[in-house]
């Protein structure tokens, strides 16, 4: 690799340098991908077009020399394994910009298909009452709003800092109006109330996979948001009765699994009397999204 005098370094010198050392750390095939995508992180103030045509087209072009240092700076949160999505404060979900922070789960495409499913179920319903329980960034909630402008969301989290997160991600959106934010453990905050529809991504990371985790999720991201006792069942035995208890009759729990935890859930559902247990699978097949109906 050729070295050049920082006062000289191209865009392409610096991504290329970039690259080399990414290679060298835990994912070597997104190396190219963080590189460009961290620098456009660090030039997006000095250009409008953050996008990878502008880089192309500015290939030769040579950045300040503070510019490449704050550049340098990231990548090297980088190679420790912390998240693209951590450096950088951004994540796309639902066709929609969040901000992200180490206080919230990344929202991931899987997590698509939970708001997919309430999409679906919602039309069931007249001016829907939606609970999301464990908001977190805020992602689910604000993605409901955004698609459905009859449905009345709350949205909980035992997480003052998650709730400042989503409260941001809201008004990002435009749709801060439209959704309550209230703290406090599952349900607890609505006590009283009766929705349509209760949705959630809890924490179903049994604590015994801890070790099989990426290093990007087990040294990053909150552990309150992970992690459910060792069959990672911890969360969805206390919810799912809580949620029948909050439902209006005819209404849906719809939660986000583990991989091999259908039949549990299943299990949980039953004997909290639902009916109409449903999986929805995701893209590679596996059971993603819990649904079941209140008697």
């Amino acid at each position: 690799m050729r070295h050049t005098p920082p006062d000289q370094q191209t865009i392409s010198d610096l991504i290329l340098q970039a690259e080399h050392r990414l290679a060298m750390g835990f994912h070597p095939e997104r190396a190219r991908r963080d590189a460009e995508m961290l620098l456009l992180h660090v030039v997006q103030p000095h250009t409008p077009a953050r996008n990878r045509a502008w880089l192309i087209s500015n290939w030769n072009t040579v950045l300040l020399s503070r510019t490449q240092a704050r550049f340098s700076e990231l990548v090297a949160r980088r190679v420790t394994g912390e998240p693209l999505q951590y450096i950088t404060g951004e994540c796309e979900f639902y066709g929609l910009p969040f901000t992200v922070t180490p206080e919230v789960l990344i929202p991931r495409p899987e997590t698509e298909h939970l708001v997919e499913k309430i999409l679906e179920l919602e039309q069931r319903f007249v001016n829907q009452r939606i609970v999301d329980i464990g908001t977190g960034s805020g992602a689910i909630a604000v993605a409901l709003a955004h698609n459905s402008p009859a449905a009345t969301i709350t949205a909980t989290d035992v997480s003052k800092a998650a709730l400042s997160v989503a409260r941001e991600n809201a008004r990002r959106n435009g749709v801060d109006g439209r959704i309550r934010f209230l703290q406090g453990d599952l349900l607890a905050p609505v006590a009283g109330e009766h929705f349509d529809i209760v949705v959630s991504n809890p924490p179903y990371v049994p604590s015994s996979d801890r070790a099989q985790l990426s290093v990007e999720v087990r040294e990053y991201e909150p552990a309150l948001a992970l992690f459910a006792g060792e069959e990672g069942l911890d969360i969805y035995r206390r919810l799912i009765p809580a949620a029948h208890a909050a439902l209006a009759p005819g209404g849906f729990v719809v939660l986000e699994i583990g991989f091999s935890q259908a039949e549990s859930i299943a299990g949980l559902l039953t004997a909290a009397s639902f009916r109409n247990v449903e999986f929805t699978p995701d893209l590679r097949g596996i059971s993603r999204v819990a649904s079941a109906q209140r008697r």
